[in-house]
């Protein structure tokens, strides 16, 4: 993997990003899929075992994690400013699409019944199952490490949330150093030492910090609307684990007992935000747009935008620097061992829940996750292409 922060490589890295930004259907799980798909297998930026380790650290920091995920490639590959288009890319076709809907461009209608919506579900299923396929053939070579992903998946199937999902993650890594700790991984990275980069990581973490105090702070001091919104966005980007679907009643709790937006309205843009891609968190952007409403709708719905964001950006940027030193350390390999084994887990039962049990329902939809699946892995046509056709094949079953 190499890294450069020349134009092209910026270039390269928006070009990526954005056409994932404009085809990563299905929610924090399928984005998983795709960005292995695209990032690992595909252009090989990183090898099977990074990717797993930015995974599992995502995992552990509040905010989105796919969200999250794409800001540490796009900086593995290309810096600060990698990270910043990365996500830029990824997020902003879908913000677009928000506020457009929020203006009143777009009325489609109830879409969490249409047909094409059903069939990217099912394009979603097909990508998650690929990524759980290909990343549990190269991370559980052994017994043991199937067996921790087996567990990991069983616990949190049974324990829906969070909190199952951080601690089956933390077992494993106990169970990995406990098994590992006295074999050194081959090519295992150095451990390195602390340089300037990790002065830049801890001014944001404490800004992190800071910020969550400063300003509901200065919110309450002022009295002004756009400093409550933004305290009220931060809080929700910076409380939320995973990510998804999970911030929707923080964003309820922070927009609907003001009176800034009315249920009716939070839900016509939930369903809006189940038929665009890239991250939910864009639904954020629909929630500024109502909220300022009329020539400030888009300025708001960008704030807002950045708003819930940030904190994202912050803890992972804050955090990758120290995670690197830490992973190079024998120990670590180790409890990485384990801690890899349990993200497949984890994949495994997202695609059980909620990836197939709200996707699949019936024989028709087990044929196009079938063939979908064949697409991806057999004919190796790009993951695009395969939404697409999944998205026809779900609105002709629907007709």
């Amino acid at each position: 993997m190499t890294r450069t922060s020349s134009a092209s490589a910026l270039a390269e890295v928006g070009a990526v990003f954005l056409k994932l930004g404009l085809t990563s259907f299905g929610g924090p799980v399928a984005h998983l899929g795709y960005l292995h798909e695209e990032i690992v297998r595909r252009r090989r930026w990183v090898d099977e075992a990074d990717y797993a380790d930015l995974v599992a650290l995502c995992q552990f920091l509040p905010g989105p994690a796919s969200s999250q995920l794409v800001f540490a490639l796009g900086m593995r590959r290309a810096g600060l400013a990698g990270a910043l288009v990365a996500s830029a890319g990824f997020t902003l076709p879908s913000a677009m699409l928000m506020i457009l809907f929020a203006c009143g461009v777009a009325s489609l209608g109830d879409l969490r019944t249409a047909g094409w919506l059903h069939g990217l579900k099912l394009a979603a299923v097909a990508v998650v199952a690929q990524a759980v396929w290909v990343m549990g053939r190269k991370l559980c070579p052994d017994r043991f490490r199937i067996l921790l992903a087996l567990v990991a998946a069983a616990g949190v199937v049974s324990l829906p949330g969070t909190p199952a999902q951080v601690a089956a993650i933390g077992a494993g890594a106990i169970a990995g150093w406990w098994r590992y700790r006295r074999e050194t991984p081959a090519g295992a990275p150095p451990a390195g030492g602390l340089d300037r980069r990790h002065g830049w990581a801890a001014a944001a973490l404490i800004g992190w910090g800071v910020l969550l105090v400063a300003l509901p702070a200065l919110a309450a001091a002022t009295g002004l609307k756009p400093l409550a919104v933004a305290d009220g966005f931060y809080r929700a980007g910076a409380l939320v684990f995973g990510g998804g679907h999970v911030v929707l009643p923080l964003l309820r709790a922070e927009v609907v007992p003001p009176g800034w937006v009315t249920d009716e309205v939070f839900l016509a843009g939930y369903g809006a935000a189940q038929a665009v891609p890239g991250p939910l968190f864009t639904f954020a952007a629909y929630l500024g747009a109502v909220i300022f409403g009329g020539p400030q709708a888009w300025l708001g719905g960008l704030a807002c935008l950045g708003a819930i964001f940030l904190p994202a950006w912050l803890s992972i940027g804050g955090a990758l620097p120290f995670w690197h030193l830490l992973r190079g350390r024998v120990a670590s390999q180790a409890a990485l061992r384990g801690a890899n084994a349990a993200v497949v887990g984890l994949l495994l039962a997202a695609l059980y829940r909620p990836v197939w049990t709200q996707g699949v329902t019936g024989t028709r939809d087990i044929a196009v996750v079938g063939a979908a699946l064949a697409l991806l892995e057999v004919w190796r046509v790009p993951p695009w292409l395969v939404v697409a056709l999944a998205a026809a094949a779900g609105q002709w079953m629907h007709a």
